[in-house]
């Protein structure tokens, strides 16, 4: 589209007056503001130009001009004509002062009709064959045009100037489509100015209502906004609303900020001479427009005011925060008494939606308390929920505005010093609001769901695979925490302490899962073995670490960096006591025929095997070893006590 200069609605206001439809309405007239000293032979002048003129082109007279546009085919005649009209204006005051029922004063409201009859066929026309020139788009950029400029755009060029430099005024940068566009504007605003001062306001409106409300409402269709009904919507499925919900977003946004928008500042500079007579026509044009834009977020909004579903909640952020950004544009577009119920359903939609999404976390929250589950992965890898969980949170993190803008109207009711405590969150430079109610809720989320991790670890019967899996977990709720948005909310330190007890479930790992193996082997402060006593001592370690490998080879750490740590970290711990008790005690044994089976691991084999930890495939071969130990509680939730609703 292209796009034109705007012009200023400030304008000073002229009155309208009576119409000149009969004689008797002249005895009531007043001086007009127009009226300066006329003379009689002034008067005469004024009505011998005026009937010269107007008669020429007469819309019902037989001659060429009854099809030919005066404005698009004699510039020079059509301000000849302006100004011939508005003298014979003039002159009609003089008359009445002078003498009411003079015959110079039928003939001159018989002009006057001729000449709004023409100013009305011309007004038409401008409307209907320059769409491109007044579409929205052009009507909403910006300009350096003022209201009076372009007046004088076509009051004061002369005889022999084209169009380009009667723009002159318009500076040298605007294109040529723009010049266009603005001298289109201008004469409408003119001849809108003239009819109005004349009295003939109503016609007037009648064909610019007729044709620019047509236009919006085209407008309107081709961005796929159509008049629809809640009763549609009642068995609509969300996928199908969904895509329509997208749709919408788009289309606001244009359907606002450059069509009503457009026609608002196009309605306020045609008819700038008039503040009552724009408001009520840009009323009659955009109200049904406004209302019907608006209707579908209304339907939406009631729609899931009945049904909650918090996978939902951020198709409703999209449409809440979409409407948000267009508050200050509706509150200007439609900010006449007329156009009221237009704000009130914004505001009404807007007060829906956000109770709707505050519902919706509300029921995300007791989804995760209410969860009963016993199911849990065999290895101790990351569990189902919580991907899908921290996946839900982070994805709110995305919307922090719009959550801390609803968040702070519905504070948390637990008490939330311990909790901030964990967080110190960082407000960003380019965040224009406090993120301080979100970062509280998200926290808040993500303990609750840490408590849930404890209570699933309870129902492994193996310790140490309960540490597994409170490793995996916590590690993929922590590293979510770290690459997402979680980060900029919660803080550094809220991620430091997380990790802390991240390193402190993995020490308890190693405890529960290779203590047994360590201290198979003798302390460095007792004695020297005997070779029965070191034989003793081998087959201790053997058979521990074999089974301590068969059954931690069958867990899964899922990251490879943490893998790699845990592993280094176990080898740190045995390798090197292996290593010496090997050194020191494999040569007493050298007389033994069964020293191969006796030592089956050489300090370099172990660390191979515990280099293949962790991958979910056992590859040591031999007697299982069973064991069954009784899981004792695992450490309270981050020092503070699940809440349990």
């Amino acid at each position: 589209m292209a796009k034109s200069v705007t012009f200023s609605s400030s304008a000073s206001n002229l009155s309208s007056h009576p119409s000149f439809t009969s004689l008797a309405s002249f005895n009531s007239l007043t001086a007009s503001p127009l009226n300066q000293p006329f003379t009689q032979s002034m008067m005469e002048e004024a009505l011998e130009a005026a009937e010269s003129i107007i008669k020429k082109w007469d819309p019902n007279s037989q001659s060429y001009t009854k099809i030919i546009s005066l404005f698009r085919h004699n510039r020079k005649e059509a301000k000849e004509f302006i100004r011939c009209v508005r003298d014979l204006r003039r002159a009609m005051h003089f008359l009445v002062s002078q003498d009411s029922k003079s015959d110079k004063l039928v003939l001159a409201q018989n002009l006057m009709q001729i000449g709004m009859s023409t100013l009305e066929k011309e007004f038409f026309q401008i409307l209907s064959s320059n769409r491109d020139h007044l579409d929205p788009d052009s009507a909403s950029g910006q300009s350096t045009v003022s209201s009076n400029s372009e007046f004088e755009v076509f009051m004061e060029y002369d005889d022999d100037d084209e169009d380009d430099d009667e723009l002159k005024k318009a500076g040298e940068s605007i294109s040529q489509v723009e010049k266009a566009s603005a001298l289109v504007m201008s004469d409408l605003r003119v001849i809108a100015e003239t009819m109005i001062s004349c009295g003939y306001g109503k016609e007037c409106i009648k064909s610019y209502k007729l044709i620019r409300k047509s236009i919006v409402d085209e407008g309107l269709h081709l961005l796929g906004i159509e008049k629809v009904k809640s009763s549609q919507f009642h068995k609509m499925e969300w996928g199908v609303l969904e895509h329509m919900i997208k749709n919408w977003i788009k289309a606001a946004k244009i359907g606002v900020t450059t069509l009503l928008r457009g026609e608002k500042l196009l309605c306020d500079h045609v008819f700038s001479s008039s503040i009552t007579i724009g408001q009520s026509c840009f009323n009659q044009i955009a109200k049904d427009a406004g209302l019907n834009l608006f209707m579908l977020p209304e339907i939406v909004a009631n729609k899931e005011k009945k049904h909650h579903h918090h996978e939902r909640i951020f198709k409703l952020m999209d449409l809440y925060a979409s409407i948000s950004d267009l508050w200050p544009d509706i509150e200007l577009i439609f900010d006449y008494d007329s156009l009221a119920s237009v704000k009130t359903l914004v505001l009404s939609t807007l007060k829906k939606l956000k109770d709707s999404i505050h519902t919706c976390l509300k029921e995300f929250e007791t989804t995760i308390h209410k969860d009963s589950s016993k199911e849990v992965t065999l290895e101790g890898g990351v569990h189902k929920m919580t991907r899908t969980t921290m996946s839900f949170i982070s994805s709110l993190s995305e919307y922090s505005r719009v959550l801390s803008e609803i968040l702070a109207a519905h504070p948390l009711k637990t008490n939330t010093r311990l909790l901030e405590s964990y967080f110190t969150a960082p407000i960003l430079e380019d965040e224009h609001v406090n993120n301080h109610a979100c970062s509280v809720h998200l926290a808040w989320l993500i303990l609750i769901f840490l408590c849930k991790l404890d209570t699933k670890a309870e129902f492994y019967k193996d310790v140490s695979l309960s540490y597994i899996f409170l490793v995996n977990n916590l590690h993929f709720v922590v590293d979510t925490v770290r690459s997402t948005h979680l980060k900029n909310l919660l803080g550094d330190d809220w991620l430091t302490k997380h990790e802390a007890k991240l390193k402190s479930y993995a020490a308890k790992y190693e405890l529960a899962a290779w203590n047994n193996v360590l201290v198979s082997l003798p302390e460095k402060t007792s004695g020297k073995l005997s070779p029965e006593e070191a034989t003793t001592c081998f087959k201790r370690f053997h058979a521990a670490f074999a089974g301590a490998y068969l059954k931690q080879s069958s867990c899964v750490i899922e990251d490879a960096k943490l893998r790699d740590e845990l592993k280094v970290s176990i080898a740190r711990k045995l390798v090197p006591e292996y290593r010496e008790f090997y050194e020191k005690y494999l040569p007493l044994l050298r007389q033994d025929k069964n020293i191969e089976m006796l030592v089956s691991f050489k300090p370099d084999n172990l660390e191979n095997y515990l280099s293949d930890l962790f991958h979910g495939t056992p590859i040591l071969s031999g007697s299982s070893h069973s064991a069954s130990s009784s899981l004792s509680s695992t450490t309270s939730c981050f020092s503070i006590r699940c809440v349990k609703h």
